[in-house]
């Protein structure tokens, strides 16, 4: 079992900046893939920044250019950090955690979001 813990969030001015943390528990980090969604009010979740184990990394492309992601994985956490953020960008933000043999989901684990706010 991963338990995942959202720090970060809060209110922010269009064009200002915010960094997401996500601290996971357990052993097994290195082996999981970190993910960043997002759900604003009426929408449906989506993927914002995905990075593997292997390191590889995915955004979507309406952040693409603004937000980075990271992770430490003597740290056990992973990073969002983001930029030039719009209005746009406000929603609860949560981390991710999925663990693959080959194309199956082995796990699959939530954290409880982080409320993001872009507003002047």
């Amino acid at each position: 079992q991963v338990q995942l813990v959202e720090s970060g969030g809060g209110l922010v001015q269009p064009g200002g900046s915010l960094r997401l943390s996500c601290a996971a528990s357990g052993r097994t980090f290195s082996s999981y893939a970190m993910g960043w969604y997002r759900q604003a009010p009426g929408k449906q979740r989506e993927l914002v920044a995905v990075i593997t184990s292997g390191g590889s990394i995915n955004y979507a492309d309406s952040v693409k250019g603004r937000f980075t992601i990271s992770r430490d994985n003597a740290k056990n956490t992973v990073y969002l950090q983001m930029n030039s953020l719009k209005p746009e960008d406000t929603a609860v933000y949560y981390c991710n955690a999925k663990r693959f043999m080959s194309t199956i989901v082995l796990n699959d684990y939530w954290g409880q979001g982080t409320q993001v706010t872009v507003s002047s």
